[in-house]
């Protein structure tokens, strides 16, 4: 577990205790690993190669939770091909996920077979192939599942679900009904380097491609979410990882996100206070994933409580099922998102009651 004192990082420890893991905890303050006693504490620093190497030593696998993940992926990445296991991490960040997909696509000097993960079934091999700079070598035969957390992961999972046995869609929504956002301060450096990525544009999924926009904000308009949500005020294209994943394996040209004007608004300040440092908070979200097909529509939809706490069970859920081997047979190794390696209804019902999502028509 590397970044095991950050406020994900701390739910997924737990997680991993009471499904009977035995985690060994690593970051890079020594101070801070001392929150773990009794477990086996390991200091390490991304730009310490052996470092890495000594804190996954003998483990099964790594969960990375530390960000800002364009710093971190990487190099837990690379360090986990020299270990010859399998890599999960939990990043929302839109670039830093590009940059670990496209280790599939061959884009990235020394990339292998990844392809052959079913990454380069959708949009994703060339939208995005040669877009952004990619890790400095090619993939293990280990698997590497990037943004298995609330944004990215889970909204990948509702898609490929509402899917079905469509094989290409018009367009894939996936709106966001928080009734508020109290962002960590992790989540808030991610925000920034993300920014500073961007030049201060906003990025989309659109006619196949990944794009940089100038122009603002779209206005809010009206989304009635399932309760406990119900109707309210969204902004279109608030791009979250979904514009990454879904598209990475899913035949589709447009991916648009969308997010209640509240938790926009919290996100947006600097007052807005951190979330509490201990156990899950009152936030409450819905997840409302609608398919577009020839004038069709799926849907799929999940409620929960606290987009920290329930980043936990996805990534736990997912090392549990590639240690097990229970991923889908186009998986193999290489570099894949969640729906491209999981039976993604499978993967919905064992997260319950965490997350309680339902798949059906509309």
């Amino acid at each position: 577990m590397y970044g095991a004192y950050g406020h994900t990082g701390r739910f997924v420890v737990a997680e991993l205790v009471d499904r009977g893991f035995v985690p060994v905890v690593a970051g890079r303050d020594p101070d801070k690993l001392a929150l773990f006693p009794g477990l086996d504490a390991r200091p390490a620093s991304v730009d310490d190669p052996a470092s890495l190497d000594r804190a996954l030593a003998g483990a099964d696998a790594v969960i990375n939770c530390a960000g800002p993940f364009a710093v971190t992926a990487a190099p837990v990445i690379e360090a986990a091909s020299r270990a010859g296991i399998p890599y999960v991490d939990v990043a929302a960040e839109i670039e830093a996920n590009v940059d670990t997909l496209r280790r599939s696509s061959g884009a990235s000097s020394g990339a292998s077979s990844g392809a052959s993960s079913g990454a380069s079934s959708g949009a994703f091999s060339g939208a995005f192939s040669g877009a952004f700079s990619g890790a400095s070598s090619g993939a293990s035969d280990a698997l590497v599942v990037p943004a298995m957390a609330f944004f990215g992961g889970l909204g990948d999972l509702l898609a490929t679900a509402a899917m079905g046995d469509w094989a290409e869609a018009d367009e894939i929504q996936v709106a966001y009904g928080l009734d508020r956002w109290h962002p960590t301060a992790g989540t808030r450096a991610a925000g920034q380097v993300s920014r500073e990525r961007r030049a201060g544009r906003r990025v989309r999924f659109s006619g196949g491609q990944l794009e940089y926009v100038d122009h603002a904000l779209l206005a809010p308009q009206e989304w009635i979410f399932p309760e406990p949500i119900g109707s309210r005020k969204v902004i279109a294209e608030f791009s979250m990882a979904d514009i990454v994943t879904v598209p990475s394996h899913l035949s589709v040209p447009s991916v648009r996100t969308y997010m209640t004007v509240e938790a926009a608004r919290d996100i947006a300040s600097p007052d807005t206070p951190a979330p509490p440092a201990s156990g899950p908070s009152e936030q409450r979200f819905v997840v409302d994933v609608v398919v577009h097909r020839n004038g069709r529509k799926r849907r799929a939809v999940a409620r929960g409580r606290d987009i920290y706490a329930v980043s936990a069970p996805l990534a736990v859920l997912a090392v549990e099922r590639i240690l097990d081997g229970r991923t889908l047979a186009a998986a193999g190794s290489g570099v894949a998102s969640a729906g491209a390696v999981f039976d993604a209804r499978e993967f919905l019902d064992a997260l319950a009651p965490a997350v309680v999502s339902e798949v059906g028509s509309r």
